[in-house]
């Protein structure tokens, strides 16, 4: 019976600490969400709204690592829980840092507000499509982390490519426009600042990603190619 309870109150504590990772992920969302209309309208409002929800996202990763560390000192967990507890820890992380890269974004956004319109005049357009292709990838690796689905995980490996070959192209046509027009060398660095930014949010959904292919199959799959990923999640 002791044995029973003490089972029943660590799987209490590990639901308790992936309800905080999901309710971080929502927090770090709603941030990601304001970011985008401040960057599609140019909005000060919702740029402000940004930087003001990253004191939240920032106090709740340090509550998430004081809780794990102490659920991993207190009951020396091992394998699959151990490996549940360190991915929750890393996707903190990286949830976190995601805060970081919408808080940049804001920040440009407030700085371009500021400055003329020639960055209206370039392909901003375009950095929304990128946007909105790291903003699903997000949502995505949070539900398939909810479920641990690594079907899911490694579609999300997948379509990262597409960000990233979305952050090429615009690369690309930014200095097609800084070589024809150099009075636009300043927006466009801004906006490349900008696409740097959002490329890391995909990044940081793929890292979640590769942390559910960790806890349920117990490989680590960075540096793996995508047909050895998919042989290890068969």
């Amino acid at each position: 019976m002791p044995d029973k309870h003490l089972s029943s109150q660590f799987d209490s504590e590990m639901n308790a600490v992936s309800s905080r990772v999901m309710e971080l992920g929502g927090l770090v969302e709603s941030q990601l969400r304001h970011a985008m209309y401040a960057l599609s309208q140019f909005s000060p409002e919702s740029a402000a709204k940004v930087v003001e929800i990253e004191a939240m996202v920032n106090a709740m990763e340090v509550e998430i690592d004081r809780d794990i560390s102490s659920i991993i000192g207190r009951r020396q967990p091992t394998a699959r829980d151990l490996r549940l507890l360190m991915a929750m820890s890393k996707t903190t992380a990286n949830l976190e840092r995601v805060g970081d890269e919408t808080r940049k974004i804001a920040r440009m956004v407030l700085s371009i507000i500021e400055k003329s319109g020639t960055v209206r005049a370039l392909p901003a357009s375009e950095l929304r499509v990128a946007a909105e292709l790291a903003t699903g990838l997000l949502r995505k690796a949070l539900d398939a982390f909810a479920r641990l689905d690594t079907a899911t995980a490694v579609a999300i490996l997948k379509e990262d490519d597409l960000i990233d070959r979305e952050f090429d192209g615009f690369v690309r046509k930014l200095i097609t426009y800084m070589m024809e027009d150099p009075r636009t060398i300043s927006a466009s660095l801004d906006l490349l600042f900008l696409a740097k930014a959002i490329e890391r949010i995909g990044d940081h959904a793929k890292n979640i990603a590769e942390f559910i292919i960790y806890i349920v199959k117990g490989e680590d799959v960075r540096h793996t190619s995508m047909e050895e990923i998919e042989s290890a999640v068969k």
